[in-house]
């Protein structure tokens, strides 16, 4: 049996010594301000893009490319690898679709090769929250049949909860209306959102305030955790430059739950060009999404 390789896309929002450790290979994603195409050779800090993004500039996002997906996969292959790659989820991104596409026809050209990509049907350190109990799986011992069999099994166990600061990012993206955009920045309201069993950003409810909407996740989660608390050693939070509000959930979780271990890290560009500066994205296994 041959060894096998995880790999996933820049999406997941793992932090680089993460993705080092497990030895994760990385599908990158680009993103354009103004003509110009980050995430190959020229790269903002996560602080700088945010700091665009706040001064007025929009930026557009691509899915993944064939020819880097190609050139990721190939690679490994070379190496005597199988993989297994996490994708984005297909509702949100054609990256799962176009990691499919390559993946069938570099089996095609090799009969040898074993390719499987998984739509994980995650967003940010959602996709990096499935990555990682695959991670541990392999690392347990598992074979590529039996991890995928898991992933395959839970997947709608990976519970995603988020909050926006500003509501006209959500608008652009289709999400919220024009009137709603504007009607809630003038009286202070926060969207509280999920990603569904289809992998879709949905609207759950509106707060009044952003610690009530910080704190709504929080609730929000208590609500999934009938199931599942064995499977939350650790809790998952992204965020859009806002690490002390992150930190803030972080914080009633482990009063609340007694779950004493968060990963925190910066939601990406390409997710971040949707959801705006003062996102907080909270992740864990539920009973439900």
């Amino acid at each position: 049996m041959k060894d096998y390789i995880i790999t996933t896309d820049i999406t997941c929002d793992l932090p680089e010594d993460y993705l080092r450790q497990h030895n994760i290979s990385v599908l990158p994603l680009y993103y354009t301000f103004d003509d110009t195409v980050y995430g190959d050779k020229i790269f903002l800090t996560p602080k700088e893009f945010y700091d665009k993004m706040r001064k007025g500039a929009m930026p557009t996002t691509m899915a993944a490319n064939p020819e880097n997906a190609r050139m990721l996969f190939t690679g490994l292959l070379d190496q005597g690898y199988d993989i297994l790659h996490i994708a984005f989820s297909s509702a949100l991104s054609g990256s799962c679709s176009v990691a499919g596409t390559v993946a069938r026809e570099l089996q095609e050209e090799r009969p040898e090769a074993r390719i499987v990509v998984v739509d994980s049907l995650c967003a940010s350190l959602g996709e990096g929250l499935f990555v990682h109990k695959a991670v541990e799986l392999k690392e347990s011992g598992k074979s590529l049949d039996e991890t995928l069999a898991w992933l395959e099994k839970n997947k709608l166990n990976f519970c995603h909860l988020f909050t926006v600061d500003d509501l006209f990012h959500l608008h652009r993206g289709g999400r919220v209306s024009k009137a709603t955009a504007i009607i809630g920045t003038l009286i202070n309201v926060k969207p509280v959102l999920h990603v569904d069993n289809e992998g879709r950003l949905i609207p759950l409810n509106n707060v009044r305030g952003r610690k009530k909407a910080l704190i709504s996740l929080v609730d929000q989660m208590e609500n999934r955790l009938k199931n599942y608390p064995q499977q939350n050693d650790i809790v998952f939070i992204s965020h859009g430059d806002c690490e002390e509000d992150a930190q803030f959930v972080a914080d009633l979780i482990k009063e609340r739950f007694g779950i004493k271990n968060a990963l925190l890290n910066y939601v990406c560009p390409t997710i971040g060009s949707h959801s705006g500066p003062g996102t907080v994205a909270l992740f864990f296994m539920g009973n439900e999404r």
